[in-house]
């Protein structure tokens, strides 16, 4: 790769990086080009040549978070037991939560629907495709609760999501412990 090629990506980059900063704290709506600029050490006008708009970049960070929520998620192995595939389900988000905090904040305590595209909501689609499939399949075998598959997404995942986000604000603690009994917990809530 040339050197300009290294540097247009390093821009790009470091774009991106500081996108995901600002929306993981700000917010989508709140947060200017200027400031993503200012932060990523490039001229305003750089964005533009790399990104059309704000939404373009914004689904570019989303895209690139998103990804690497669905590399953490990936489960090739449903047909185990089920208790198994959800141990590893949560595991997966507690490390996925760890290992990447601003990707987590921006995907989950946000509404992203007002500006994504296509691309990323089918992206959506295929994180959630396999948890739901989970869900149907936990039902159709009679282990757990007759309710729509999203509805028991919704209350795991708002679970999860609710327990970070009041670790983070300084409401509740977390450690490994309490995350193995909010696992065990949420596992007993889908069961009949």
């Amino acid at each position: 790769m040339s050197k300009k090629a290294l540097n247009a990506a390093d821009k790009e980059q470091r774009i991106l990086t500081s996108a995901l900063r600002l929306f993981s704290i700000q917010g989508y709506e709140a947060t200017a080009i200027p400031q993503v600029a200012q932060q990523a050490q490039v001229g305003a006008g750089t964005i533009y040549r790399y990104f059309d708009s704000k939404e373009t970049l914004v689904n570019a960070v989303f895209k690139s978070a998103k990804s690497k929520l669905k590399d953490y998620l990936q489960e090739d192995h449903f047909e185990d037991d089920p208790r198994q595939v959800f141990h590893r389900f949560w595991n997966n988000l507690v490390r996925f939560t760890t290992d990447h905090p601003e990707e987590f904040y921006f995907l989950e305590l946000q509404d992203h629907t007002p500006y994504l595209n296509a691309e990323s909501r089918k992206l959506e689609w295929e994180v959630l495709s396999p948890i739901s499939q989970f869900c149907i399949d936990g039902t159709r075998r009679g282990l757990f609760k007759t309710l729509p598959s999203d509805t028991m997404m919704a209350m795991i995942w708002g679970a999860f999501v609710g327990l970070m986000k009041a670790s983070k604000l300084g409401y509740a603690r977390t450690n490994r412990d309490i995350l193995q009994q909010a696992e065990e917990l949420c596992w007993q809530m889908l069961l009949k």
